[in-house]
Order: C-alpha cells, then sequence, then structure tokens
C-alpha cells in the first residue's frame, strides 16, 4: 500500500491488540497471565482463544465508490477498514475476539493535507456520509464506533497518520507548532534534539496522537500541576466543513471565552484538529523519588491530600490501594503505596522530596525506597516497587487482549470528586461493585489508585476483574460498567476524568451536564457541522426537527 494512504509508512497495526504485527506475545506470557488471572478469582481451567486472523473477519461490501479525485488517499481494502472498527477497550476486545465486526467504515481517507480534508468533507457532505476523525486508535470508549449502518448511506474514517510533523519551533517561548497525526514517540524524537519535551505521557503514549489527546482532553506524565492536555495548548487550527478556524497564538488572554476550550474535548464533533501550538518542557535533568506504604488506604490518603495542598507538585504521585499494589509488584498486598518523585529542567528537587517524606511520615507513612540528586534517581525509578509499576503500566496494554481472550471480565473506570467527600464517596462506590460482583458472578475484584490529584480532590482510577465466560462476558460487563457509572452520577462524581465520553459514557455524560449547556453545544455544532456529519452519536445529538439543508 502506498505510504499516503497506509499512514503507518509500512508497520502495519495489528487489529486485534497493541503493537504492530510481528510483536506476539509469547505462550509463556500468555500462560503467566492467565495463571495470575485464575489465582486473583479462584478460578481453574480458563480456555485462552486464539488470536483472530484477517481471513476470519468477514465484512460488509463498502457501499461506496470512491470518486477519482480522492483514489490516492482512500481505500476500502479490508486490513484497513478492520483496524479502523474498534478501539482498546473491553467491549472493542471482546468484540474482535467474537470475529464480529458489523460496523466496519466503508472507506479509510488518509489526507495528506487540509485541502484533503476539506475534500472529504464536502463528498461526504453532498452524499450524506457519517465521517469519523481517528489518531492513534487507542479510545477505550468507543470514540470512533461507526453508527448503525442504516444511520448513514456510507462511513468514512478519516486517519490523520500522515499529519505527522513538528512545524515550527519556538525555542525563546518553549512552543511548537505540531501536526495533530503525530503519535508520542515521534513527537517526543523531534523534540528531543531541541532540549525540549511535552512530557505529555500518557498510557497510551506510543498508539495515540497529538489531536487525539486534545479532542479527548487526555491527561498524562503529570500527577499534578499539568495534567491535562488543556493547559499545553497555546492554540489550535480547526478544519470544520463549514471552514478553517485559526485561532490566535497568545500566552493568555481576557478577551472573552477561550476559542481553543470548544475543541479541546470535543472528541471529533466540531471539526478535525490540524495542528496545535503546544507549550513545552525542558529535558528532566534532575530527579527524587521514594516509595512510601501506608498500613491505612485512607490515611495515606490523608497525606496524598496534604501533600497535594502544600503546592510541592510531585511529577508522580500515583497512590495504590493494597491489591493495586501487589497486582502491579509494588507491594506484598498487606499495605497501600504512595509512589512519589519529583523533577525538573532546572535544580534539584531534594528539598521538595523531603518535605513530601516528613508528611507521609506524620500519617504513618514508612519509606521503603529513595534517592535524590546524590543517588542515581532515575535507575532507582527503574527497580524495586518504582520499577515494578512502571514496568507493568507501560507493558500491559500489550496484553489487554488476553483478557478478552480468557472471557474474565476486566476494565478500568476513574473519575474525580472533592476531598471534602472521599472516603463517603469511595467507600459507596466500592460497596456497590463489589455487591454487584458477588450477586451477579460469584465474586470478583475491585481496586483502586489515584492517578492524578488537585487541591481540591483526588482523580481515583478503580480496575474491575470478575469470573464470566465467553458467551456471557459482554452481558457481566454491560452489568457492572452500568453499576459503577450509576454510582458516579449518583453520588456527584465525573463520569470521566481522562478517557473521554465516547459513545460508552454518553448516557451519564447527558446526567452530568446541564441540559442548557447541551442545547448550546448543539447550537454550535449545527453552525460548525451544517450537515451533522462528524463523529454522530458523541457528545450532543441533532436537535428534533432540525433540518438539513444541502
Amino acid at each position: 500500500m502506498a505510504k499516503e494512504k497506509s499512514g503507518y509508512y509500512g508497520t502495519r497495526r495489528k487489529f486485534w491488540s497493541w503493537g504492530y504485527e510481528g510483536e506476539d506475545n509469547s505462550q509463556d506470557e500468555i500462560r503467566t497471565m492467565r495463571d495470575r488471572v485464575e489465582q486473583r478469582l479462584g478460578i481453574k481451567d480458563i480456555e485462552v482463544l486464539s488470536d483472530p486472523t484477517l481471513d476470519e473477519i468477514e465484512l460488509y461490501p463498502s457501499r461506496i465508490k470512491i470518486p477519482r479525485t480522492l483514489e490516492d488517499f482512500c481505500t476500502t481494502e479490508k486490513w484497513d477498514r478492520v483496524v479502523h472498527t474498534y478501539g482498546k477497550g473491553f467491549k472493542d476486545m471482546t468484540l474482535i475476539y467474537r470475529r464480529e465486526f458489523k460496523k466496519a467504515p466503508d472507506v479509510v481517507a488518509y489526507p495528506r493535507d487540509e485541502e484533503d480534508i476539506a475534500a472529504i468533507f464536502d463528498w461526504c457532505g453532498e452524499n450524506g456520509y457519517a465521517c469519523i476523525p481517528y489518531g492513534g486508535g487507542s479510545s477505550v470508549t468507543g470514540g470512533f464506533w461507526g453508527p448503525e449502518r442504516d444511520a448513514f448511506p456510507g462511513v468514512v474514517v478519516i486517519d490523520l497518520g500522515n499529519l505527522n510533523q513538528i512545524l515550527e519551533i519556538d525555542p525563546v517561548s518553549r512552543c511548537a507548532r505540531i501536526q495533530a497525526g503525530i503519535l508520542g514517540p515521534a513527537l517526543e524524537e523531534q523534540l528531543k534534539p531541541h532540549g525540549l519535551t511535552l512530557r505529555h505521557i500518557p498510557q497510551s503514549w506510543e498508539f495515540s496522537s497529538l489531536g487525539g489527546w486534545i479532542a479527548t482532553r487526555s491527561s498524562g506524565h503529570y500527577a499534578t500541576h499539568l495534567t491535562h492536555i488543556d493547559d499545553m495548548v497555546e492554540s489550535l487550527r480547526v478544519v470544520t466543513p463549514a471552514g478553517t478556524i485559526q485561532n490566535r497564538r497568545l500566552p493568555a488572554s481576557g478577551a472573552g471565552p477561550n476559542p481553543d476550550r470548544m475543541f479541546i474535548g470535543s472528541e471529533g464533533t466540531m471539526g478535525i484538529i490540524t495542528d496545535a501550538w503546544m507549550r513545552l518542557q525542558g529535558r528532566v535533568k534532575f530527579r527524587a523519588n521514594a516509595s512510601i506504604s501506608f498500613k491505612s488506604f485512607y490515611e495515606g490518603a490523608k497525606a496524598v491530600r496534604q501533600i497535594t495542598q502544600a503546592g510541592l507538585f510531585p511529577a508522580n504521585a500515583r497512590y495504590l490501594d493494597e491489591q493495586d499494589a501487589k497486582f502491579y509488584g509494588a507491594g506484598d498486598g498487606t499495605d497501600s503505596v504512595l509512589l512519589l518523585g519529583f523533577e525538573s529542567a532546572d535544580h534539584p528537587v531534594d528539598a521538595w522530596l523531603e518535605r513530601g517524606l516528613e508528611i507521609c511520615k506524620d500519617f504513618g507513612g514508612v519509606v521503603k525506597q529513595r534517592a535524590g540528586t546524590a543517588d542515581n534517581a532515575l535507575e532507582t525509578s527503574r527497580s524495586g516497587p518504582q520499577g515494578n509499576w512502571r514496568h507493568q503500566f507501560r507493558y500491559l496494554p500489550r496484553l489487554m487482549h488476553t483478557r478478552a481472550a480468557m472471557g474474565i471480565v476486566s476494565f478500568t473506570f476513574e473519575t474525580a470528586y472533592t476531598w471534602d467527600r472521599f472516603e463517603e464517596v469511595d467507600t459507596e462506590i466500592m460497596r456497590r461493585v463489589r455487591t454487584a460482583q458477588k450477586e451477579h458472578l460469584g465474586g470478583g475484584i475491585v481496586c483502586r489508585r489515584f492517578s492524578f490529584l488537585y487541591p481540591d480532590g483526588p482523580a481515583p482510577y478503580y480496575s474491575i476483574m470478575a469470573p464470566s465466560t465467553h458467551a456471557n462476558s459482554l452481558e457481566a460487563y454491560s452489568m457492572l460498567h452500568d453499576v459503577a457509572s450509576d454510582a458516579l452520577i449518583e453520588l456527584g462524581a465525573t463520569i470521566t476524568h481522562h478517557h473521554a465520553v465516547g459513545k460508552s459514557f454518553r448516557p451519564w455524560y447527558d446526567k452530568e451536564v446541564d441540559p442548557l449547556f447541551r442545547r448550546v453545544l448543539a447550537a454550535a455544532k449545527t453552525e460548525l457541522d451544517p450537515k451533522w456529519m462528524l463523529n454522530p452519536g458523541l457528545i450532543v445529538d441533532k436537535p428534533t426537527g432540525l433540518k438539513i439543508v444541502g
């Protein structure tokens, strides 16, 4: 396939899991994962399904004939349609292993520039096709699931993989103009010679794009302060069906509502982000870190709150409960564990770590491992509890598909709420999920950690695993997913902190956001996307009675 059509420059992505073709997991790795799951759930003889092959997948024929003017960068090839059908969530993986691809797109487009995107918009608008923007394909919330087959006469996925360059660098202001289709590794590789970094590293970093991070309000490396991508955006350029918007590049402005915020978090419903001026950091030179254990999860949470409110701004402050710590190899299952780290491109950060450890000791924390400027803090962060967690965190995505292949239920959800209600809300969320697991599935596991922190509240990240069968795993998942989502909304928490709404969380998002604001969003979408063809079903629905002209 031609370079401009593939978007991946000759290296094909695996459609059934993370990674590229040829990077298969060994049988030892799969057996180890199966043994761990059986031990944790107290079950035996799990059947692990074989990975699907392209030949096993049956697709509806494409309903669209590509016009000659677009043939250079559009395709109906089977692999392209298959790999652009699903993301990387539990439901995606389960349907892949069931070999179900009923919502595969009809065409995949790989635009080379903004003119190509505008041409696709014109073509789709004239024919009533749905347009679905695609970054790296890492969504776990149905962020680019296609609409029902009879809702549109055709569906076109627009893959931004060819827009993958850093166009300009302003070293004085420490900013860069970066194309939206660039993936995490390529972005950092191009910044490195300039001594700069975006330092935004979500777990999906290897297979997610800058545009995707912005469109989903991603959170990345920093556990405090610069958590969301929002604060790293200086200005955006967006191509919409109604025209192109170029927002002025400024460090700050009080001139009315921020126009960039219309598109940050819009999930491809308002337009396609083509490039962005991003605020950068100097590359890290100084580090200090430690791991601290607590006998009580809630006592440790008080220490974490005080660290956050003290203005220390740790780069890493992942706080794992007993089960999560054991799973990640950061503890033995008896204590909760805080992985605390500070970093700077300018100065030693030992004093910040010392103050953080003082706070931990005030709440019964026991320091298990530490390193500062005089030690090799980088190496320490890659060994012991911190290193075990880091390795598991980075590698586990490549084994996520094996749980779907086992037929068990395994997924995560994350939220945020204020400190004053933390123990009350957390206790109730854990109770509801555990009760549902016991009553419907005979048991299971739910554990949590703090992934991101703010002075006014934490962002807890919950992990669920429960026994099920290949026949009922989706039903079991839906039940637990709904129980957890209902709890978040009823208890006043957000339905999602950093994984976006997608189609998975849409019913609860509608309850979280004020109805008047949703009508405002619908009015904005009508202006920017008058034919309502961009990513239908996400964020907002077409108002009843709205007529599409043209």
